[in-house]
């Protein structure tokens, strides 16, 4: 738990917001195997963090049995360095040798992601085919979403070499 307030301070940095016990919940379900809470360091400075789900809640994600990275953050003065691809290949080898074949991966569709959906099709992501989600669930034909951070449209890419 000493990992809470390098978190917060990150997401702070970041000017992100999150329910209070977001960071508690993650590291409660790392200790039950259930994520990876990844914290990125550049020397002695905390760059940025993110998530390997391996029980993700999407459910095309689940029916396949594929994890999933999410909540990619890197403080802005440390962008463009590589840290973010190195953290998906780190997370891609975690679950190679977990046997997995397949990622995940999402991103928002506003765009302060544009860095993200440049990136993630760059690292060889493509849509899964199902359309947009909201809150990790499909948006049926007709319906009206928010444009926020839960409107996101869901990657794979399998993991063989």
């Amino acid at each position: 738990m000493q990992d809470v307030p390098v978190l917060w301070s990150m997401t702070n940095a970041l000017g992100k917001t999150q329910d209070s016990d977001y960071f508690d919940q993650c590291l409660e379900l790392q200790s039950q195997g259930k994520r990876e809470v990844l914290i990125l360091r550049a020397g002695d400075d905390d760059a940025g963090y993110g998530i390997l789900n391996w029980v993700p809640k999407y459910a095309l994600f689940k029916k396949l049995g594929m994890p999933e990275i999410q909540d990619l953050n890197i403080i802005p003065s440390y962008r463009r360095n590589g840290l973010a691809s190195a953290l998906i290949a780190y997370c891609e080898n975690l679950a190679r040798d977990k046997g997995y074949t397949d990622m995940g991966i999402g991103f928002g569709l506003h765009s302060s992601y544009g860095a993200a959906q440049r990136l993630y099709i760059k690292l060889g992501y493509v849509p899964d085919g199902q359309g947009v989600t909201y809150d990790r669930k499909q948006i049926a034909f007709g319906d009206f979403k928010p444009v926020d951070d839960d409107l996101c449209l869901m990657l794979m890419k399998p993991l063989t070499v």
